[in-house]
């Protein structure tokens, strides 16, 4: 399997500086902050990037089982919320809530559901991402 990169560099201190990052692919690169992680200020954060990458883990492991039961999913859009917290042991990414709808023809609510749940802790980035709490609310389209 390949290995994949990503770059960051920050300049500055913590409160005034400003970083940028790029992916090894070129397909994506941005700014962050203090100000865009612990405020409101524009750029991205560390914590959007992972809520991307869970999501699209997810959303690309779930039509994986749903294919391996039997059935051909048209869409499976997922969000996740990141959350990040001061703990006792300093920022803590403390949980993810994924929500994910899917169209997903023949299959029963049931079966779907517990599909889903199998993905909510089988995804690779859900393993990599172990320490933290991770929820699911999923439904069907339609």
């Amino acid at each position: 399997m390949p290995v994949r990169n990503a770059n960051a560099v920050w300049n500055g201190d913590l409160k005034a500086g400003d970083g940028t990052f790029d992916l090894g692919s070129g397909a994506l690169s941005g700014t962050y902050s203090f100000s865009s992680r612990f405020e409101d200020g524009s750029g991205t954060n560390p914590e959007e990037l992972i809520g991307a990458a869970q999501a699209a883990c997810f959303s690309m492991a779930l039509a994986g089982n749903l294919g391996g039961a039997g059935y051909q999913p048209a869409t499976v859009n997922t969000a996740a919320e990141v959350h990040i917290d001061k703990t006792d042991a300093g920022w803590t990414i403390t949980q993810i809530d994924l929500r994910t709808e899917a169209n997903v023809p023949g299959v029963s609510n049931d079966e779907f559901q517990q599909l889903a749940e199998t993905t909510r802790t089988t995804c690779p980035v859900a393993r990599a991402l172990g320490a933290v709490t991770l929820t699911l609310e999923a439904k069907l389209a339609g």
